[in-house]
């Protein structure tokens, strides 16, 4: 059953019943010594107050239960409710039956039911509090007269519907608008739960047709380097091998599994490799990248340099400024273009999967990027530059250093 506390997971319905159930003593406790005393209303206190005690005996136990619990069991939250309900009738009997205007109280355990439980355990909840009302009812002695300051039973059965009133809406205002509210959170939470799934499903479909497409690619870049070898000897047949080559690493590292300790690369190394494959981009760097790292962060790294290099000469600024830090087993970086920006109102973070504002683009980059970067358990963020044109991104990623 999920969690239906007011803040939170560490917060369950038990908890919270048992808090409702101390101001529920507390109240009935005032009640009961203002008629018994100063309105002189000729009821038996003894039965009263021996309901009042065996709630309190009741919800102190209840009390220690629920700070032991994380989430009670629904069959469990039932027979709480059931003891209120016992304890709700052996008042009203005691004081009126039908005439008691705090009759209406037996319809809060099923407003309360409708949050806490399952559809079963609200029928359940209400059979069981349309009984108790109704053997309370049936039970139950009329209202003695009542003289003095209030004239007449009607006259207290009137005063006591209203104290009842705001007792009811005091619970409805505080209990329910809190619940609607974490309700309202939890679909929140729930749309972003959803939407990451979407993304990740994406994810896993695009590595395995990556995979496939590595096996599939193997066989025709080994003829192609036959083929180059045979060539003579000449600049373009250096160029071309160089470009196989380095096809077939790229093959070989999407083949590659994900814990092989070989998959570590150096932060220097990728930075090199990058500035190979964008010669037009003047890259601004601050910091070292001597470390070496998980080939993730490599692949993370260099996607959020083409996003930016893209950009930037998109803009016609074709400069992106990289800044790395590696301290306290944290690998820390700042990744700044110079292109347009975007727009505040719908930022593009999180990243989704094959959505892009990028001409050519195939809204992958910064979808994989955000999802490396929750895996690994870090922190991305993406903000416009204070001053000028440009997008500033920024990432946090625990950092085991390896040598």
């Amino acid at each position: 059953m999920p969690d239906t506390g007011l803040s939170g997971a560490s917060r369950s319905p038990l908890q919270l019943l048992a808090r409702l159930r101390w101001v529920a003593v507390l109240g009935q406790a005032v009640t009961i010594a203002w008629v018994t005393g100063p309105m002189g209303v000729a009821l038996a206190p003894a039965p009263l107050w021996a309901g009042v005690a065996a709630l309190a005996v009741f919800n102190s136990y209840a009390t220690l239960r629920a700070a032991s619990v994380r989430e009670a069991r629904p069959g469990e939250i039932f027979a709480h409710l059931c003891v209120d309900i016992a304890v709700l009738a052996w008042l009203v009997a005691n004081s009126g039956g039908l005439e008691n205007p705090f009759a209406s109280l037996f319809l809060l355990p099923i407003a309360l039911a409708i949050f806490a439980l399952p559809t079963g355990g609200v029928w359940a909840t209400a059979l069981v509090s349309t009984l108790g009302f109704a053997l309370a009812v049936w039970s139950g002695a009329p209202l003695p007269h009542v003289h003095g300051a209030i004239d007449g039973t009607f006259s207290l059965h009137k005063v006591g519907m209203g104290v009842n009133f705001v007792v009811s809406a005091a619970v409805l205002l505080v209990f329910f608008a809190r619940l609607a509210a974490l309700w309202r959170a939890r679909e929140r939470e729930v749309a972003a739960l959803r939407e990451r799934f979407a993304r990740n499903e994406g994810i896993v479909a695009l590595a395995t047709h990556a995979a496939s497409v590595a096996h599939e690619l193997n066989t025709p870049l080994a003829t192609m380097t036959l083929m180059v070898d045979e060539m003579p000897a000449s600049e373009d047949r250096t160029t071309l091998r160089a470009l196989i080559d380095q096809c077939r690493d790229r093959v070989r590292a999407l083949a590659a599994p994900a814990q092989d300790d070989a998959s570590a690369v150096a932060l220097e190394d990728v930075i090199e490799n990058w500035r190979l494959v964008r010669p037009t981009i003047e890259l601004q760097r601050e910091g070292a990248g001597q470390a070496r790292v998980d080939a993730a962060v490599g692949h993370l790294l260099q996607a959020l340099l083409n996003n930016a290099a893209d950009a930037s000469e998109a803009a016609g600024t074709p400069r992106v400024d990289l800044r790395l830090q590696s301290r306290g087993g944290e690998l820390s970086g700042e990744i700044r273009d110079y292109g347009p920006g975007f727009d505040s109102a719908a930022p593009p973070l999180p990243g989704t999967l094959f959505r892009t504002n990028k001409a050519g683009g195939l809204g992958i980059g910064l979808a994989l990027s955000h999802a490396t970067v929750e895996r690994l358990g870090g922190e991305l963020a993406m903000n416009a530059v204070d001053a000028g044109r440009g997008v500033r991104v920024t990432f946090r990623l625990p950092l085991t250093v390896k040598t």
